[in-house]
């Protein structure tokens, strides 16, 4: 079959303005391809922030003016899709010539939601991905996602697709990715965590799929300077230490993980080992039990609002 080469970049966001981290984004999709990249995956949350640490000063039965406040600076760093934003994303991409996966914050309406844009080499917006479960405190400032943006795309090396973080520990999606024919898995991700990597090398073991999981490096001095953070007030204190890496069908790890500091991981991936992957596993196929367990998947767009016309 074919070989190709695959890149995770672990960077960070720039703090309170979206613009430069566009170009931020627009600079490293151009170093990956200069690497020989033709898939780079960026981490979670990568445009408009991940705020790891805030609180937006809530607790049960109580907000307040201030927390409303960080609220709406976090909004206001967050981006339409599409929007200027995406076309200058496609632009980068289709001047470097490859896939991109890249974490964003989506405004949509009033609400936020943590998303994963695809971008062809020809700069086009293939799709998008929004998480289905926000995890734990990320509730209080994100939507959920629904089954209208499991979103895959084509590529000459496969089918591709994104799970976002903790969406990973949920068995059920993992597998409605597996029969959507994944064989390249992209994690953005906020965990940095020793035990992600154990994680990622599981869900390329299950898939038999290649794993490519980015996580941003952030130091404190990199969060939003009007944003109360309840880990640490010291600047040079790391609030997200990276950990990114590349695993193989078989679960042998091609590339970090890296803890070091801002960095592009690359790895040349064998389309070949899919097949050899699959001889002995296939979570969708000869080693399911469909006679015993099926899983029913709901695609359609859940709207809130649904306009019914007149007679």
């Amino acid at each position: 079959m074919a070989k190709f080469k695959a890149a995770v970049v672990q960077a960070s966001s720039i703090t309170e303005d979206t613009p430069a981290t566009v170009a931020k984004a627009c600079q490293l999709i151009a170093d990956c391809a200069r690497q020989g990249a033709q898939i780079a995956v960026f981490p979670e949350a990568f445009i408009g922030g991940y705020p790891k640490g805030a609180s937006f000063d809530i607790a049960i039965g109580m907000r307040t003016a201030q927390g409303r406040d960080e609220f709406r600076q976090y909004y206001d760093q967050a981006i339409a899709v599409p929007g200027a934003e995406t076309e200058a994303l496609g632009a980068a991409a289709a001047e470097a010539g490859l896939f991109v996966t890249i974490g964003v914050i989506e405004r949509d309406g009033g609400t936020l939601y943590c998303t994963v844009l695809f971008f062809g080499p020809d700069g086009s917006l293939l799709g998008k991905h929004r998480k289905l479960m926000p995890t734990a405190a990320e509730r209080l400032c994100w939507g959920f996602g629904d089954g209208s943006t499991l979103t895959t795309v084509d590529t000459p090396w496969g089918t591709m697709g994104s799970v976002i973080c903790w969406e990973n520990y949920m068995p059920l999606l993992r597998m409605a990715m597996y029969g959507k024919g994944v064989s390249i898995y992209c994690a953005p991700t906020a965990d940095d965590r020793d035990s992600w990597e154990a994680s990622m090398r599981h869900v390329a073991l299950e898939g038999r799929c290649f794993v490519l999981s980015a996580c941003q490096y952030l130091k404190r001095s990199q969060f939003p300077q009007g944003m109360k953070n309840h880990i640490t007030d010291q600047g040079d204190d790391v609030l997200m230490r990276g950990g990114s890496l590349i695993i193989d069908p078989l679960g042998r790890v091609l590339a970090g993980p890296d803890f070091s500091g801002e960095t592009i991981l690359v790895a040349e991936l064998d389309t070949d080992d899919l097949a050899r992957g699959k001889f002995d596993f296939d979570a969708a196929g000869h080693y399911a039990r469909p006679d015993i367990f099926q899983l029913t998947v709901q695609e359609r767009p859940m709207a809130v609002i649904q306009t019914v016309a007149g007679a």
